[in-house]
């Protein structure tokens, strides 16, 4: 890896508007702040960008399954080994469930090591009668509500980066040094099944793993893949100034790679097709994400395949759709149609969580757990009546024992809200929650 980018080759968005992007109130600062992140080591290397892009080739060609999931927006005071392990274990239980159960490799993505920066749907907010900016996650400004702390301050960008190196050093070492062992399925699970409906399937189907390894053990076969397991970082490439200064020239190629993640994503609300984030996405050479609300058009989805993987190359681009329970069976169809006729092979993935969200009389904004599973079905029935790959869920969850998100097999209810919600911005799926999901999907995906 070059240390720096060519001279602007990564910088052509900047002539064009960019939606959701912080005022500061002083641009030498943010100057000076670019010019230091230009010159820090890369967070992840241009070969497992690639890696990741074949994998994903495999998922939109209908081989394999993405699970990519974690925190709706990561905190600077949640980098805990502790908070890191419980969200990696709970992707890790999702991961054996998925695979055991639906007899397909799962590719592990998380929403994890750099989700630090929130899209909001209005720029400033109001609390009895005072208006200050919104809070844009942790990477711009401060949650309290107090003029100091939502001033956007570009120091918050060099610590979104060192949060990000040290999470993703923690997960290297739980993913390459015996914790993702296979053989550790018990292990991820101890302190959780005792109470938990899903935790006791789970832990049925760990015995059931457990007995396949043994024998295959007593047969002699004792393969490295079940070790260590291949688990790569995303989040939404939201802050272009952080984005574009951790992009860098391959050494081995000449072509530009984020460094920042393995995978990045654009959302709903910066998809324009002549604006800036397109035109970054456009340069670098990683895996994209666009994420489809129930507003996109078959004739976007075809400009966005035109502007983004002009070169129809299979786990360049996956289309993350979120509808909402309730529109998923009427606009996913056409989607999925013209853009199959067109003959690009793009990985279909469903985030169930975004376009089902409401305010409970207690004021918490929530989603109902089985809104979330509708969604799933709606997507899957889709694909299912045209013959297609359902390739994928991406969901905000947590390892910790949240409640934030109604209903489940270990029930939360609204009145239940107050007691854990600890979210810095939108309601995710507890550790059972997240498990029952799985179990669910896995169902979905062997009747397909």
């Amino acid at each position: 890896m070059n240390a720096k980018t060519s001279a602007g080759a990564g910088n052509t968005w900047r002539d064009l508007p960019a939606a959701q992007q912080p005022e500061y109130p002083d641009p030498e600062a943010l100057r000076a702040v670019i010019a230091d992140l230009e010159s820090y080591p890369p967070l992840v290397f241009a070969g497992e960008c690639d890696q990741l892009r074949a994998r994903m080739g495999a998922v939109a060609r209908g081989e394999a399954f993405l699970l990519q999931g974690g925190d709706c927006a990561e905190a600077f005071d949640a980098v805990s080994a502790d908070q890191i392990r419980n969200k990696l274990k709970t992707l890790l239980q999702m991961g054996a469930v998925l695979t055991y159960a639906a007899s397909v490799p799962v590719v592990k993505v998380g929403r994890i090591a750099g989700q630090y920066s929130k899209p909001r749907s209005k720029p400033t907010e109001t609390r009895d009668g005072v208006t200050l900016p919104t809070y844009r996650g942790d990477s711009v400004n401060g949650f309290d509500f107090t003029e100091a702390a939502r001033i956007p301050d570009p120091e918050r960008l060099k610590r979104m980066y060192h949060a990000s190196a040290s999470t993703l050093n923690l997960v290297r070492a739980f993913t390459t040094g015996g914790y993702a062992d296979l053989r550790q399925v018990h292990a991820w699970n101890q302190d959780f099944v005792k109470s938990s409906p899903s935790g006791q399937r789970y832990e049925q189907l760990a015995r059931e793993i457990d007995n396949a390894l043994n024998f295959m053990h007593a047969c002699g076969a004792d393969p490295e893949e079940f070790k260590t397991v291949e688990f790569y970082s995303s989040h939404e490439a939201l802050l272009l100034d952080y984005e574009s200064a951790l992009t860098r020239v391959d050494s081995r190629t000449g072509q530009l790679y984020d460094v920042s993640a393995h995978m990045v994503w654009i959302g709903e609300r910066t998809r324009q097709l002549d604006h800036a984030h397109i035109e970054f996405a456009s340069k670098i050479r990683n895996p994209i994400g666009i994420k489809l609300g129930p507003t996109t058009t078959a004739e976007e989805a075809l400009q966005y395949i035109e502007r983004l993987d002009p070169e129809r190359e299979p786990g360049r681009l996956t289309f993350i759709v979120r509808m909402g329970a309730d529109k998923i069976r009427d606009k996913l169809p056409e989607l999925v149609e013209k853009v199959t006729a067109s003959g690009a092979t793009v990985a279909w993935v469903t985030d169930p969580m975004h376009g089902n969200t409401f305010e409970a009389a207690s004021g918490h904004k929530t989603r109902r757990f089985d809104d979330v599973l509708d969604e799933v079905k709606g997507f899957f029935e889709v694909h299912k009546a045209l013959g297609t790959h359902p390739g994928g869920i991406h969901v905000e969850l947590t390892g910790d024992d949240v409640t934030e998100c109604v209903g489940g097999g270990d029930e939360i209810f609204v009145d239940d809200l107050h007691q854990r919600y600890e979210t810095a911005c939108d309601p995710r799926l507890n550790r059972s929650q997240s498990l029952d999901l799985a179990f669910l999907v896995a169902e979905m995906y062997r009747d397909q």
